[in-house]
Order: C-alpha cells, then structure tokens, then sequence
C-alpha cells in the first residue's frame, strides 16, 4: 500500500471515470489530502492489529502522482516470482511506476523476472493491472472488461507472458458508459465471485460469463448498478497470519449490501469495511484499489 502526500482529484482521469465524483471532490478539495491520509492510516492499522502484513510505502512529494494511492493499476505480483509492469491511460499515473519500491520488496521476497509492458503505451494502448484484470489465481483466468484504459493486444501480451486463460467483456453503467476497471464490475474470491452481471448488457457474454465462473467452482453471488456505483464489487479477500479469510471493503460498499447477501459473504469470509468516502468521491476507487498483493514466495 502506497501512503499518499499529495492525493486530490485527479483531473487526467476523470473522462473515463465516472466514479470520481467531482462535486464532492470541489467541495472537500482543500482537506482532501488530510482527510484521505486518516482513512488511509485507519485503514492500514486496523488490517496490522488484525494479523495482515502490509507493507506501506510512502509516496513522494514529487513528481506529483494524486493517484498514488492505487498501486494495484501499475503492478502485480505473482507466485512464479514474476512482477509485472502496465501501461497506464493517464499521464501523470505513469509516474507511479517506482523501481525502488520493487526494490525494496526483494529485500524480503524472491522476484524472478520483471515484465514491463509499459511500451504498449506508446500505440496508445493500456492495461491497469488489477483494476484491468481481476484474476482467478488458482484456476489461472484473468476477467476484463473492455474500457479505454483495458485493450485487448495487452491483454495478449499478459497472458503469453503469465500463461492465463483471457475472459473479456463489455460492461455498462446506469448512462451506458463503458465502465473503466473490471475490478468494480466483480471480485473472485476462492470459492465465491461477486459480480455485476446487469452492467453486462449482451446476454450472450453475461451466460459466457457465468458458466465460466460456474464451471470454476464458485458460488455467484449477484450485485445490481447501484451496489456497483457504491464500490460493492471493489472487495478483495484476503488471509491473516492466522490463516484468516478477511474480506475487506469500503463502508459506502457494506452499507450497500443486503442482509441476505452479506449472510451470504459471512458464510466464505469474515467481512471488514473501513470509511473511504474521500478517497473514493476523488480517486473514483475503493478499498480492493488501495492494496497490491504480493504473491511473490518469500526468501
């Protein structure tokens, strides 16, 4: 997890973003960097005291990167031992690629290969990480749904490099935008997804898609458009040191719950949720955004 310095709405991204919310950002925007720093501090200790090892690097003042605080777009980790790199859409985002960072986790963990992507930037093609794909790591299915900033020659790439079957998609939201980052269309837990199946307008992909889930091993669990606009499907599960399941979302996307649907999560995992209004009304992400997990084998 990156800590912010200079986190504000970030104005590069917001065409293809219709989660940043740029009347909330206006009027917050000259407490935004302290307001989103306490939810970010919150957050991080809350995980600490509950048996997560979460390494937390701090940004840099410069160059400025008001996104920062969303590592998982720019960077995964792989238990072959492999990081891979990503092009990213905006400018500015591009700064957040840090060889430091990359070298400080080798002090701790194995990294065997870098894969760097980034030249897909200059076709003007991008893939965001795990806000592009959201992966299935155990049966090695990368989800994607097509968007400005997910483009199906690096998902190619990917997947010649990392050796994943590709499942691609098209989702909407409520104004039939294409929605940006797979990762607020679903989340793929280990025996469980939540999804958005309405956001995916042609039928055909919405059953491809849940027969490949199906066919996977894991139980659907369904949320509409408006749970989607409240980060409900920004979650990532996550274990603690005490072999835990814990899965973590923000308070905007728990609220937006069902009784019957969070029965249901409470059955795979222990739910936890923290308050992100800030970071989500101007960063357009959530809590699943905020966290790069390493799967890299220790040393």
């Amino acid at each position: 997890m990156v800590r912010p310095v200079r986190f504000e709405f970030n104005e590069q991204t917001a065409e293809s973003n219709a989660f940043q919310n740029a009347d909330i950002a206006t009027q917050t925007k000259a407490d935004t960097q302290v307001e989103a720093l306490k939810e970010f501090d919150a957050m991080v200790r809350w995980l600490r005291d509950n048996g997560l090892n979460v390494t937390v690097i701090d940004d840099t003042a410069e160059p400025h990167t008001p996104d920062s605080i969303f590592p998982n777009n720019w960077v995964s980790f792989h238990q072959s031992g492999k990081v891979i790199l990503y092009p990213m859409q905006a400018q500015n985002r591009r700064l957040e690629r840090r060889q430091d960072i990359i070298e400080t986790l080798s002090n701790d963990f194995q990294i065997t290969q870098i894969i760097d992507l980034s030249y897909f930037e200059a076709e003007n093609k991008f893939l965001e990480g795990t806000g592009s794909l959201v992966l299935d790591r155990k049966s090695r299915i990368a989800y994607a749904c097509l968007s400005p900033r997910t483009h199906a020659d690096v998902l190619t790439a990917f997947s010649k490099v990392i050796d994943y079957e590709i499942v691609t998609f098209e989702a909407t939201d409520i104004n039939n935008k294409a929605v940006y980052h797979t990762n607020v269309v679903m989340c793929v837990g280990d025996i469980f997804v939540v999804i958005c199946l309405e956001a995916i307008k042609n039928l055909d992909e919405r059953l491809s898609i849940r027969n490949t889930i199906v066919k996977s091993g894991k139980e659907i669990i369904e949320i509409s458009i408006d749970q989607m606009n409240h980060f409900a499907g920004n979650m990532l599960l996550v274990n603690n040191t005490k072999g835990e399941k814990l899965l973590v979302m923000s308070t905007s996307a728990y609220r937006s719950l069902t009784p019957k649907q969070i029965d249901r999560l409470d059955d795979y995992a222990r739910l936890t949720h923290f308050d992100l209004s800030v970071i989500e009304a101007n960063g357009g992400g959530s809590a699943r955004c905020m966290m790069a997990e390493i799967h890299l084998p220790r040393k």
